[in-house]
């Protein structure tokens, strides 16, 4: 008899797209019904996202990929993570008075890097127009969509904030001066003129490419990034650290960039080669973590065991504190990833793991960067805080932080999609004048202190928490999967993939398994907390296992049930065969497909 989950492994061989709304699902699903492919489908459903999460993504975020090209026949990254802008330097922002950037805000802001991102990935591997994969967010944003009570929430939360510091907002978000009820049809009419106007320009020109590079040009070169440096250079807004701040944000800095396509890090584990961005984002802990549990039996212990949750737990926690060391943009910085990701290295941590849940950052001391390890250990003790960090989407935290949406795809041709957009929260910062949207807020990710992979530079990338997964079987690319929540992301992630390749269990069944996640590292969102020892499970797992962890040393914080991670996934097996899933939690997440 199989065993029950909570819904369906949706089978199919037509196609399937799996995101954290039901809507966008659907829209990605009519795209493919179109005779779109799995690029089409999944920028159709971004842009969908933006709409129906507004608190958790939006057009002036940023956005990660790793894609499998059926044509190419290749795996890759599109790095749609903008840069800090030219002005962005520690003198600058340490003259405000600041020690950490702030949450939100508009000296927060990067380069805003989804829309070029999108439009790369429909120009080089999808085959729709602008127009065929924009019209489903218009049409949501135009004439109206079902308000997420989570979002109706969040601006309940800020309206009195809006009103106060941020008009333009207020504007948007309070229409007519009351706050939307959950399930209410909201319009954002504005934002649905913005994306018109840019079909319009696109479609000036001929050619299905030549309109896209308009739609580009439009937004970084155009109208689109005009008003946004007139508003910027006259906006002075308030922000988390109790002041009022301007952008250092130009038009110059928007025009002068553009997505790009990377390799891929990858690591081998178990018949599976698992790919990750590179170390300008969080990708390669989940590839420590692996390398470290790789010489662990996972397969002998109970997936929702205090044996897993403990040994996997102590493998993150060492994961996590080589980011805080070495992890950042590899245009300006070394970063020793070979070393790290070594048979050699993993032995030693390896050895770090005991019955005990560890209180201690332990960080490996590589040979060459111990000066950057003094420096780094040296600002954490100083600048990062001891408190609770727990995932953004959660109740328990303030509404002024934004989370992330998730998005996999694949088609009848192979073709696949693994993608974490993020950013431009509507909580974030203000609204930009006659465009409906708002900037993003991922250069608080930078530290202030000079010297260290991850320091505040003009034109570097800020080491974003955004990390999709694609991992092939036997070399046969075969699973996308992701989740959003900050620094939890890999935490969740890595759970759900070992569970699947140890304990076989169909997606569905992985997924519904009892979460869980430490924050006993620094975490990555001002103000830049940490929790020794703290380790959040769900209610799920059992009394005993409860006792279990306790008794091993580990600071406790349960949730209640079904609470945790927003997981999804989907895979085509070798005789094409298509599978999808996501999680019940938060009751939004859907799987389509047929």
């Amino acid at each position: 008899m199989t065993a029950f989950t909570t819904r369906p492994e949706i089978l199919g061989t037509f196609g399937v797209v799996t995101s954290t709304h039901w809507i966008a699902s659907a829209a990605g699903m009519s795209i493919l019904e179109k005779g779109g492919n799995a690029f089409d489908a999944a920028v159709a459903t971004g842009f969908t996202l933006q709409i129906l999460e507004p608190h958790l993504v939006g057009p002036g975020g940023d956005m990660p990929a790793i894609i499998y090209s059926k044509k190419k026949d290749k795996v890759e990254v599109i790095c749609a993570q903008g840069p800090a802008p030219a002005g962005a330097t520690i003198e600058h922002y340490t003259s405000e008075g600041l020690k950490l950037i702030p949450g939100d805000g508009l000296l927060a802001t990067v380069i805003p890097g989804s829309f070029d991102g999108w439009m790369l990935m429909l120009r080089d591997y999808g085959r729709l127009s602008v127009r065929d994969v924009l019209e489903p967010a218009i049409d949501y944003a135009e004439n109206g969509h079902p308000l997420l009570p989570r979002v109706s929430a969040t601006i309940k939360g800020l309206a009195e904030f809006f009103e106060r510091e941020w008009p333009t907002s207020f504007e948007t978000w309070v229409p007519g001066g009351s706050v939307p009820e959950p399930n209410s049809n909201f319009k954002n009419p504005v934002l649905a003129e913005t994306w018109k106007r840019i079909i319009s320009e696109a479609e000036a020109k001929q050619g299905r490419e030549a309109q896209i590079e308009a739609a580009r040009d439009a937004f970084y070169r155009g109208f689109v990034a005009e008003k946004i440096a007139n508003y910027l250079k006259i906006a002075e807004v308030m922000d988390a650290s109790g002041s009022r701040h301007k952008a250092v944000l130009t038009a110059d800095d928007m025009a002068n960039w553009s997505a790009t396509i990377e390799e891929p890090q990858t690591y081998d584990y178990h018949g599976w080669t698992v790919a990750k961005i590179g170390p300008w984002g969080q990708g390669p802990v989940f590839l420590q973590a692996l390398s470290i549990l790789k010489g662990m039996d996972i397969a002998a212990m109970a997936p929702d065991g205090a044996d897993f949750v403990h040994t996997v737990t102590e493998a993150m926690k060492l994961a996590f504190a080589d980011r805080e060391i070495y992890y950042g943009d590899p245009k300006f910085a070394e970063v020793p990833l070979d070393q790290l990701l070594s048979d050699t290295y993993a032995a030693v941590r390896r050895k770090l793991i005991t019955d005990e849940a560890s209180f201690d950052l332990r960080p490996g001391k590589l040979p060459g960067f111990e000066q950057q390890y003094d420096v780094t250990m040296e600002m954490l003790g100083a600048d990062s805080k001891t408190g609770a960090v727990y995932e953004p989407t959660m109740a328990h935290l303030t509404e002024k932080r934004g989370d992330t949406v998730h998005i996999d795809v694949i088609d009848r041709e192979g073709n696949m999609v693994s993608v974490t957009p993020s950013g431009g929260w509507l909580q974030s910062s203000p609204i930009i004048p006659g465009l409906g949207f708002c900037l993003n807020s991922r250069a608080q990710m930078f530290w202030l202190k000079p010297g260290l992979p991850t320091s505040l530079a003009p034109g570097k990338r800020p080491r974003t928490t955004l990390t999709p997964s694609l991992a092939l079987y036997e070399g046969r690319p075969t699973l996308a999967f992701g989740t959003p929540g900050g620094d939890q992301q890999e935490q969740w992630q890595l759970s759900f993939f070992l569970r699947y390749v140890h304990h076989k269990m169909n997606l569905q069944a992985a997924i519904d398994q009892p979460l869980f996640h430490t924050s006993h590292f620094p975490g990555s969102f001002y103000p830049r907390t940490r929790e020794p020892g703290g380790l959040m499970v769900e209610g799920n797992f059992s009394a005993a296992v409860l006792d279990s962890l306790r008794a091993r040393g580990h600071k406790l914080t349960v949730s209640d049930p079904w609470t945790i991670g927003r997981l999804t996934a989907a895979r085509r097996d070798a005789d094409g065969l298509l599978r999808a899933a996501a999680t019940p939690r938060l009751m939004q997440a859907y799987a389509v497909g047929r």
